[in-house]
């Protein structure tokens, strides 16, 4: 993605360490909340990759094109569980984000860029519609799940010893996380 490399990095580390997360719940978990933490871990890693600063690695258009494949079939695959639930159409809306993103970056590494505006894949007179639509979609994501994320205080005399797996409370936080995290990769789009 463009922008500073600091940014990039903390992308890298709060996208690896949710789809790391993530992968450690899987485990925990079985059925439909299984294959969401896999998809979200898919998410997850999939946007610490993108976010690496080119400092680090100058990714292709290959590499892009490869990105744009792999979140268009897990979109693909996610078609059916939208129709039934929000979360399985939030996670649909975030996999065509990756894909839209994707292309864009794919389309930027192949153009000879003339401006500063051809560079970071905006027209002059903006930013384009889509992703100012997404823009939108994720904020209104991440305040109203926001507002909706509240402590859960553990019942007196409870052990501490539950397992971060085992965590439900870090799986909205986890979510809400990534949507800034999307944000921010929109924004340096």
């Amino acid at each position: 993605m463009h922008g500073p490399a600091m940014s990039g990095w903390l992308l890298v580390t709060l996208c690896g360490a949710t789809g790391a997360y993530c992968l450690v719940r899987m485990r925990s978990c079985s059925g439909g909340a299984r294959e969401a933490a896999g998809g979200e871990a898919l998410m997850g890693l999939g946007m610490a990759a993108m976010a690496l600063p080119t400092a680090l690695v100058e990714q292709t258009g290959a590499a892009w094109v490869v990105y744009a494949s792999v979140f268009a079939l897990a979109a693909l695959r996610g078609l059916v569980p939208a129709r039934h639930s929000a979360r399985h159409l939030h996670h649909l809306v975030g996999t065509l984000t990756m894909v839209y993103m994707a292309a864009a970056m794919a389309a930027t590494s192949h153009a000879a860029p003339a401006s500063e505006a051809a560079r970071s894949g905006h027209p002059a007179s903006g930013i384009p519609l889509v992703t100012a639509g997404l823009l939108a979609y994720y904020t209104v994501y991440v305040l109203r799940s926001g507002l909706r994320l509240t402590p859960v205080a553990a019942p007196a005399g409870s052990a501490a010893a539950v397992s971060l797996a085992a965590r439900t409370e870090l799986a909205p936080a986890c979510r809400i996380a990534m949507a800034l995290a999307m944000l921010a990769m929109l924004l340096a789009l």
